[in-house]
């Protein structure tokens, strides 16, 4: 089969992890674009899979097949047969033993079933977490492909997310290289917009503090924002496009967290939205400039960061996590 732009009736491909934020929309686009999917979780007949379940051509076209990032035969058992595969499951910790481990095994087992079974591309999902994070980088310089995170700094300042996504990542490299197979990245931010899954995961949660009056203040700290379906949206683009190759930044704009809050508050008066920064007195942390034209260059057009602020909040209020 060639890499050719490709959206033909019955492609399998697997999707790790698929119960989590950013999985479950990619396992609906999938779905929405004909593909039939396979989606590896711990439990396929716990509740909170059951949305996945709900899906427009779930019924059809979605597998649910229990896997183990850590079980190499039970990866292998999930990922045979199919011609694609998107690996997002990863752990999201600040737990060193929790989230490098589990990231690093975890990658190399499922590019090691990814080879035997003959993938023709694997999708990987990795984190601006692995770019980013490094203090002798010059501050307006822009943030594009070719940055990594500083292993040494991520140590130092025990921020072992990025330090798990950054080591994954390069393991992933290397793995890929060794098995022959053609591996492309997606390197979201922080992802924001409508919730399918029950849970909360940990970007919604960055959002939801300041709506429920648990955040008092806000930190003098800049941070890049997406909206999910434009991640999923890059993770099909990447696999469908025969020219993608190496990493693809996915970020629509950096803002401040005074500019998160004003926009939250300019569009949700009614919640006990936080005007006080944390550290008060010291400069306001400018925004650094990080590059999407990549993934532009493929044809994503990336939603505004006021409208996913807006969805997610919408999307809040709909599942019941906060009162209209």
């Amino acid at each position: 089969m060639t890499a050719g732009k490709q959206t033909e009736e019955g492609q399998t491909v697997c999707v790790t992890g698929a119960g989590g934020f950013i999985a479950s929309w990619l396992v609906k686009l999938l779905l929405e674009r004909g593909y039939t999917v396979r989606g590896t979780v711990r439990n396929p007949e716990d509740q909170k899979n059951a949305h996945l379940k709900q899906l427009e051509g779930a019924e059809e076209r979605l597998t649910l097949v229990k896997a183990d990032l850590m079980d190499y035969n039970s990866l292998l058992n999930a990922i045979n047969g199919c011609q694609g595969v998107f690996h997002v499951a990863s752990p999201v910790t600040d737990d060193p033993e929790e989230m490098v481990e589990p990231a690093v095994n975890g990658t190399k087992n499922v590019l090691d079933a990814c080879a035997v079974a003959g993938v023709r591309r694997v999708v990987f999902t990795s984190s601006i977490g692995a770019v980013y994070m490094d203090p002798s980088r010059d501050y307006d310089a822009l943030v594009d492909e070719n940055c990594w995170s500083n292993l040494d700094y991520c140590k130092e300042t025990k921020n072992w997310y990025c330090y798990g996504k950054t080591v994954a990542e390069k393991a992933a490299w290397e793995r890929a290289k060794d098995k022959g197979l053609d591996l492309v990245v997606v390197n979201p931010c922080v992802v924001l917009g409508p919730v399918l899954q029950s849970s909360i995961n940990a970007s919604i949660i960055h959002i939801l503090k300041y709506l429920t009056g648990s955040a008092k203040t806000y930190a003098n700290s800049v941070q890049a924002y997406v909206h999910v379906r434009d991640v999923a949206e890059a993770h099909i683009l990447v696999y469908e496009s025969p020219s993608a190759s190496g990493r693809y930044l996915c970020a629509e704009s950096v803002l401040h967290r005074g500019d998160v809050v004003d926009l939250l508050a300019s569009m949700f008066p009614q919640y006990p939205i936080p005007t006080k920064v944390k550290e008060d007195g010291k400069p306001r942390v400018k925004p650094w400039k990080v590059s999407n034209q990549k993934l532009k260059d493929l044809g994503l057009e990336f939603t505004p960061a006021k409208q996913c602020l807006y969805e997610t909040v919408i999307s809040l209020q709909e599942k019941g996590h906060i009162s209209k």
